[in-house]
Parts: C-alpha cells; sequence; structure tokens
C-alpha cells in the first residue's frame, strides 16, 4: 500500500496545525461558527444531533493493521469506544468533544491519516473496488490510478470551493464494484492494444448521483489515454466550477448539470475547454505513474497449488457453518492458494458497520496473522482482508467468528447497508437502525436467508441516500410524515454495469409495518420465482405491479392506493 513520505507528512501536519488554531481562534470568540463552517467541514467536523461528528479519510478503502489500531485507541479515548464505516469508506465517530478533535487529527497523523476533505464542498474520498488488486477479473490495479487522484485533489487550489461535494471512483475490474455509474465521475479502466504509451485509458461517466434527485451517469468520453487523465479532469471539474448551480443547495451537483445541459454539450465543453490544457504540466508522465505504482507492488506470496488443501475441504464437508461461510464470504484472488474474505460487520443486534475498539484491535491482528497487515474497506460497511492463505481458512473463521465477524450474509438479505439514520444524524427525518435491527431479526433463519439467495436491501434516513437505498434490489427512505417516522419502498434497484435507479411502489408505511411488508414482497418473490432467478431477475420480468399490490394488500387498502405512486405520495 501506499506509504506517506516527507511531503504528504508535512502537508498533513501543516493541516493539523493550521485547523487546531482555527478552533482556537473560535473557542476564544475571534473566529465565529459561521466563519468556522466550511473550515470544520473541510477537515471532516460536522455538528449533528448530539454533537460533533468527526469523518476520518480512508482513501480509496485502504487500511494498514496499524491504522486500524490507531483508530480502536482513538474511538477508546476520545469517543465511546467504537466508529462506523460508511458507503464512502471513511470511518465516523460520532461522539467527539469539539475542542478535543485538534488533538484526534494529531493523534491520526502520527499513522498517516487524517480527515482532509472528508466533508465540503470539494473533492471526497475517491473510491474503488474493495477487491482492487487481487481480484481475479480486473484489468490492472486501480490503486495507483487512486492514489494519483488523491495527491491530485489533495488541496487542489483551484476545487477547495465547488458548487457542492464532488465524488470519484476508479474501476477496473469486469464487474464494476465501485459503483462507478452513480458516482460525480466513474472511470472505467480499459486497455486498447497497439497504442503505445496511450494503450491503458479510461471511459469516463459522469453526472451520477443519488441523494433527493437520482440519475445514473453518462459517457462523456469512450476513451482517454492514462497520461490525460488529471488534465481531463481539471477542465471537466473547470465546466463545473463555471456553470453549476450555487444559487440552490438541491441543485448544485454535478449531476444536475449535466442533466440540464445533456450528456453531449456537457461533454462539448469539457473537450473544449481540455483544449487549453492537454499536454500541459498536468500530464501524467510514465515516470511518475512507475513511482506511485511501486507502492503497490504484489506482496511476498507464497508459491501455493490451486486446488484446496484436504484438510479444507474435509472441514467444509464437515461444518455446515464453515460451508455457508466459506460461500459467502470468501471471494476469489488472483494468486493460486490465496482468497480474499469479508469480515462481516452485520452481526445479529449490531448497527449495519458498526464495529468497537476490541473488535478493531482483534481485525489487526488477523490481518498481520492471516496476510500481509493490510485491510480494505467495502461499500457494504464490511471489511476485507485481502491475502489469505486458503488453507489458513478454518483457523480464520474460528477466530473471527470468536469476535462477532463470521456472520455468513454477505450478499444476502440481512447485509443491510444502512446509514446512522436519526440516532444521530441531524439530517435525517427518521432512523434507520431500528428498522434494520428488526429485519435482521426477521430473517435472522440462515437456512431461510439462503434459500432466498442474493437480495440487496439498503436503508437510508433521509433523501441524501447516504445508506444508497435508490441502488438496491429493496430500498428503504425514511420519510416525515406529520412530525413522525414513516418508510418509503422503492423496488427494482441495481448497481453494476446495468445500474438502475429503483421505482418507489407507492404511499409509505409506519415503522412496525416495514417487516410485514419486506415479508410480503419476499414471499411473492418465493411463489412466482423461476429455477435459478435471483429476487430483481423475478421483479425485472414480472414487472414492480404485483410486488406493490402484494405490499398494500395486508393494508385493507388493495390496488387503488398502491396505484398512488412517486415520491410525493410519502
Amino acid at each position: 500500500m501506499y506509504r506517506y513520505d516527507s511531503i504528504d507528512r508535512q502537508i498533513v501536519n501543516a493541516r493539523v496545525a493550521q485547523y487546531r488554531d482555527q478552533v482556537a481562534r473560535n473557542l476564544a470568540g475571534d473566529l465565529s461558527d459561521e466563519e468556522l463552517r466550511p473550515l470544520r467541514l473541510q477537515n471532516g467536523l460536522y455538528i449533528e444531533r448530539h454533537g460533533p461528528l468527526l469523518r476520518v479519510g480512508i482513501p480509496y478503502g485502504q487500511l494498514s493493521s496499524a491504522q486500524l489500531r490507531k483508530l480502536a485507541d482513538v474511538s477508546r479515548r476520545y469517543d465511546k469506544g467504537y466508529g462506523h464505516f460508511t458507503t464512502r469508506l471513511n470511518m465516523q465517530l460520532n461522539w467527539t468533544k469539539f475542542e478535543r478533535t485538534p488533538d484526534i487529527l494529531a493523534e491520526l497523523a502520527t499513522v498517516d491519516m487524517h480527515a482532509i476533505q472528508s466533508s465540503g464542498a470539494c473533492i471526497r474520498n475517491i473510491s474503488t473496488d474493495k477487491f482492487a488488486g487481487v481480484a481475479p477479473d480486473e484489468l490492472a490495479d486501480p490503486r495507483p490510478y487512486c492514489e494519483i487522484l488523491r495527491q491530485w485533489s489533495t488541496l487542489h487550489p483551484e476545487f477547495a470551493f465547488l458548487p457542492r461535494k464532488f465524488k470519484i471512483t476508479v474501476n477496473a475490474a469486469d464487474e464494476d464494484r465501485a459503483l462507478s455509474r452513480v458516482y460525480d465521475v466513474g472511470l472505467q479502466l480499459l486497455r486498447v492494444p497497439g497504442h503505445g504509451e496511450d494503450e491503458i485509458g479510461f471511459r469516463v461517466f459522469a453526472g451520477g448521483g443519488l441523494g433527493r434527485t437520482p440519475f445514473v451517469s453518462h459517457p462523456v468520453r469512450d476513451f482517454l489515454p492514462r497520461r490525460h487523465l488529471l488534465t481531463y479532469l481539471d477542465a471537466l471539474l473547470r465546466v463545473y466550477n463555471r456553470h453549476g448551480r450555487r444559487d440552490k443547495l438541491y441543485k448544485a451537483r454535478l449531476k444536475i448539470l449535466v442533466n440540464a445541459l445533456g450528456a453531449r454539450e456537457f461533454a462539448r465543453q469539457v473537450e473544449e475547454e481540455w483544449s487549453h490544457l492537454r499536454d500541459g504540466p498536468a500530464t501524467l508522465t510514465e515516470e511518475e505513474f512507475a513511482r506511485v505504482a511501486a507502492h503497490f507492488a504484489p506482496p511476498p506470496y507464497e508459491p501455493l497449488p490451486a486446488g484446496d488443501p484436504p484438510a479444507l475441504t474435509d472441514a467444509v464437508a464437515r461444518d455446515e457453518a464453515f460451508a455457508a461461510w466459506m460461500k459467502r464470504n470468501v471471494h476469489a484472488h488472483r494468486m493460486p492458494g490465496y482468497a480474499a474474505v469479508t469480515l462481516s460487520l452485520k452481526a445479529p443486534g449490531k448497527a449495519p458497520g458498526d464495529v468497537t475498539a476490541a473488535q478493531m484491535e482483534a481485525i489487526a491482528g488477523l490481518a498481520e496473522r492471516f496476510g500481509f497487515g493490510e485491510l480494505r474497506v467495502a461499500r457494504e460497511q464490511n471489511l476485507v482482508l485481502p491475502d489469505v492463505r486458503r488453507r489458513d481458512l478454518p483457523e480464520l473463521w474460528r477466530e473471527a467468528r470468536a469476535h462477532g465477524l463470521a456472520t455468513a450474509n454477505v450478499g444476502l438479505l440481512t447485509d443491510i447497508i444502512c446509514c446512522p439514520g436519526g440516532d444521530l444524524c441531524g439530517l435525517a427525518y427518521a432512523r434507520s437502525v431500528p428498522i434494520a435491527l428488526a429485519l435482521h431479526e426477521r430473517f435472522a433463519d440462515p437456512g431461510r436467508l439462503r434459500d432466498l439467495g442474493e437480495i440487496s436491501l439498503n436503508i437510508s434516513g433521509c433523501v441524501n441516500s447516504c445508506g444508497h437505498h435508490h441502488v438496491a434490489n429493496i430500498g428503504i427512505l425514511g420519510v416525515d410524515k406529520n412530525d413522525e417516522e414513516w418508510y418509503q419502498i422503492t423496488l427494482g434497484g441495481r448497481h453494476g454495469k446495468d445500474a438502475a435507479i429503483g421505482e418507489v411502489i407507492g404511499p409509505s408505511f409506519a415503522a412496525d409495518e416495514v417487516p410485514d411488508v419486506i415479508d410480503a414482497l419476499i414471499a411473492l418473490y418465493l411463489e412466482r420465482r423461476a429455477a435459478g432467478e435471483r429476487f430483481v431477475d423475478t421483479l425485472r420480468r414480472l414487472g414492480v405491479e404485483p410486488f406493490r399490490e402484494r405490499a398494500y394488500a395486508g393494508r385493507g387498502r388493495g390496488k387503488a392506493a398502491a396505484a398512488k405512486t412517486g415520491a410525493a405520495h410519502v
């Protein structure tokens, strides 16, 4: 993984000192709360329902065991002994004290971590695939590109105060695990043989996003050679910075501009702006790429046979629980004899994405014992050990299970993505976690869960869609109705190459109705599915209408009420 040099550390330490001075001036009354607001936001500090929330950046989701131990230490000494991993590959500390936040950032700097640009109207944390560097289906390791983008975007003077936040993701695999079609900019790595130094490049997508007005992105350039990556993004951001709406918060994202202009006109304006920047000083040289890529050289893998050792095969045959974990939580690796392993943060009775200080310390130990001291944060709010010898899987499973990290539900209904919601977030209309816990309890039976197959279910506490409910097969959105918490259901969302936004099925439901509604949807799927069909396949074949009718049947409203669709019917 990338190791900071003296320049990186100088930037981070200078930013900590600057922020410490800003906080001191605010506490002394020399810097107003309003003046401090944009400054603290670009250092990851929100003021939420119960007080300050600090969002710690984890660029492209890569963590060392030392960094995870520091997060455990910080959460124990400055917070309530736990943290929350987000869908944007960051960690949030929900109970910090404002005056201690400079001390937290100083602590994080000792292990090359920070909160720079983890909030605010700037270029946010660069993200990528959780299996980056080890996935068998990837064209090349996307992490060097992510690191180049991190260095380019950090404290970029021209893009520090954009119309709104701006998010970039990089996908290098055949399967789009980076969710690139719903980002401001999604970069799909491509190879065009026979083009010399321009053989490697990207297909560029722009204008995606969720929130109040969800859009799937549009292709704006079919192929961008690698060396032009930064100059082209400079041009794209200049167009956005110049024309993005600043008069209304909910109209300020790039997706609004792209869809107002049309993708073709937006792309034309970017090309025109790029004509002044192409081949300029920001051109990515082969030497610079090689310098960054050297940080991501493969670890010292053992030469291992491709097949599973007999002891592993026997363990799968003997233990049904272990076999279920192997099927759901163990993933293919590009190196023979190795696997990537998901440590589930979706145990029964626990808020999705939450991890205690004790668990963090245990996970750091697992990363060192069973890998090379590295971890990945997944968009699904789980953690990944990227390099586990397959012969070690039974022992790892026993250790992970002892720490509540081996729930065998990855990709299944209870692998719920969930924002903190109204329990913590000042923007939320409704609580998310109690709904997630109720659904986890309703579908707790492992056999039933496995029979249902792959189903994504995501929950957001408000229209900002931090839970990515729009792109889940079943999405749940918290809404406010007469100062009460209600929940709107969407169906048919998908991520990946065929990303789609879910359809609102009708009026919202009270909290105590939601588990029954989801049960009814699942029951219809089981009744009508064809052999081998996933939930989303059956939904696509039948259409939303039968599911809509089933969802409202138990209410006594019938088809007439169910037909009142649309986001306005909350």
